[in-house]
């Protein structure tokens, strides 16, 4: 069973941070095989939804009222860890996000970077493709918007 937590940056403990950090590590570095600066000084005004299995930090992302990231809400660095993708977490993630920013920004409409192979996923979740894709750090994307 998941236990989801949302978090502002200053009620994370070290614990939390770090696990964090090591999983958006695992799989955005390591298992994408991508380098690129996961800490960008944004952790600060996001809030953290953490998805717990036994007390250890196995999904994730980072949501940002309007304007903090892009014009709308957005929801990213949507991660799941690789041992655990069988069980749905990251519609779990997802779902907790989407409510999140409802109550705490009181917005319904949310922006995404999507990695491109992920569009069907985020398509079942209420999200629609807007323009073309585009490569960031050097990995295909899309723009979404849930209205």
């Amino acid at each position: 069973m998941l236990k989801i937590v949302t978090k502002t940056f200053q009620d994370l403990n070290t614990e939390d941070l770090y696990a964090i950090l090591e999983l958006r590590s695992e799989v955005f570095v390591v298992e994408q095989d991508c380098v690129y600066q996961d800490i960008d000084y944004k952790d600060q005004k996001a809030i953290h939804v953490i998805g717990y299995k036994n007390n250890k930090v196995v999904a994730y992302s980072r949501l940002f009222k309007p304007k903090d990231y892009f014009e709308l809400a957005s929801i990213g660095r949507v991660v799941v860890a690789k041992n655990e993708r069988q069980h749905k977490y990251g519609y779990q993630i997802m779902e907790a996000s989407i409510t999140a920013i409802q109550s705490i920004f009181n917005e319904s409409e949310i922006k995404i970077s999507a990695q491109c192979y992920l569009e069907k996923f985020y398509t079942n979740l209420g999200f629609k493709p807007t323009g073309e894709s585009y490569l960031e750090d050097g990995i295909p994307h899309m723009a979404m918007i849930k209205s």
